[in-house]
């Protein structure tokens, strides 16, 4: 258990990246409190309108979609662990003019609509430089577990989060829960000027001719070119444009299905998250690319588990499939995170990351105004279990054109337990 241990948690021997780590789990913590409380805020101020949720939605991915693609461009080509520090500082005082609205009774629904964008902003340059620049703290013989970890560390914070939220709100209403999101992400900020660059493996920055020449259409080129690339991205596409929206498809589930309070929502993603940190911990041991048919196993094991949240009838079914759906969507997105990331080669990492983080979270400008709609029209449970059969269309399609691709089939093994396999050409 001890080796084990070690193994799993080996990328913290790492000064740099054990910095990089603590930094975004105190900042993450706070982060999913605050998007506990945006949502609470929003259904206040709206009178529980689901559309209203799917704009602030919208509007906190939309500059996502419109810069990552320009933030991938900066992170080839100027020093990242800088671009690092301006977006979180620009993240921090958003958070603390938030927080102030918000304690002085002054907000109203379009002060968070701007919030919402501004945050999406900072995101969207922050994000795709902090993909990239993970490789730089610990090298490529670490990434994969140092990935799986991010993973992790992400989800450590979405079980504390909402759970804390939820309590917190119960007993002190939303105001101080963005102050504490204002004051925990000043940790990364801190921890960024701690770090220690000699030790960070990357090369000198190119002349500036060179980085001038980092165009974003020779990124699109590269991945267009690589199917091994290109189909991982365009099924996350798909499943996150229409199942990972349980940011906006939880909150409206837990008030307007189930009429639960603030603590009874925060148990549902804390139920998701609890299920998402197993699945970015059983990717630690991974120590190579991830094949495609382990992406694949998962988009569909994601997308059928997340189906069934939608049709689940009762509140303690919604809790108890949130625990598996949590396990394979973060499974699933961490293998095709890995597989594009170990396949791609580094002078073209930040634009790639980029393109990832677009087809990532970009999506949601376009899928949370329909899953909002859909939400009020038809119903929560109709959002999440339509969200989920267009997933599991989209992952046979790819599972049907990757076999056909490759010449392999599946194959059904009964013992000593029923499971599908990959027989590859000539293998049989």
């Amino acid at each position: 258990m001890q080796a084990k241990l070690s193994t799993m948690f080996q990328s913290l021997r790492v000064r740099n990246y054990r910095l990089f780590a603590t930094g975004q789990l105190i900042k993450l913590i706070g982060v999913w409190m605050m998007f506990i409380a945006q949502d609470w805020l929003v259904l206040e101020l709206s009178d529980n309108s689901a559309t209203a949720l799917g704009v602030v939605t919208a509007l906190q991915f939309t500059p996502v979609l419109l810069l990552t693609l320009l933030s991938g461009r900066l992170a080839d080509r100027y020093d990242k662990r800088l671009l690092l520090f301006v977006a979180n500082a620009f993240w921090t005082v958003l958070a603390l003019v938030m927080a102030v609205l918000v304690l002085t009774g002054l907000v109203q629904l379009w002060h968070v609509f701007a919030f919402a964008a501004l945050l999406g902003v900072a995101n969207a340059v922050e994000t795709p430089v902090r993909q990239a620049f993970v490789s730089e703290l610990v090298g490529v013989p670490l990434l994969p577990n140092a990935l799986s970890l991010n993973a992790a560390v992400f989800n450590s914070a979405r079980i504390v989060g909402p759970a804390v939220a939820g309590l917190a709100i119960a007993a002190f209403d939303v105001g101080p829960v963005f102050l504490f999101t204002a004051l925990s992400s000043i940790a990364p900020l801190v921890n960024v000027v701690r770090m220690r660059p000699a030790e960070l493996h990357r090369k000198d920055l190119p002349p500036a001719g060179e980085r001038d020449q980092a165009r974003v259409v020779d990124g699109l080129r590269y991945v267009w070119r690589r199917p091994d690339i290109l189909l991982p991205m365009a099924l996350m596409s798909v499943v996150g444009m229409s199942l990972f929206n349980f940011q906006l498809t939880l909150a409206a589930l837990a008030k307007t299905v189930f009429k639960t309070g603030a603590a009874s929502f925060g148990l549902f993603s804390t139920a998701l998250a609890v299920g998402a940190l197993v699945g970015a911990l059983a990717g630690t041991g991974r120590r190579s690319r991830p094949s495609v048919w382990l992406v694949l196993g998962a988009a569909v094991g994601c997308a059928t588990f997340g189906t069934l949240v939608g049709l689940a009838p009762a509140y303690w079914l919604v809790v108890t499939l949130l625990l598996p759906t949590g396990f394979f969507m973060v499974f699933f997105a961490q293998a095709a995170n890995q597989r594009v990331q170990l396949g791609v080669d580094a002078a073209f990492r930040g634009r790639v990351m980029a393109l990832w983080v677009l087809v990532f979270l970009g999506t949601n400008p376009v899928g949370a105004p329909i899953i909002g709609w859909v939400a009020e029209t038809f119903g929560a449970g109709a959002s999440i279990w339509i969200g989920g059969l267009i997933s599991l269309a989209a992952a046979l399609l790819a599972l049907t054109w990757q076999l056909r691709r490759s010449g392999a089939r599946l194959r059904l093994r009964m013992l000593p337990m029923p499971r599908f396999y990959v027989v590859s050409p000539g293998a049989e």
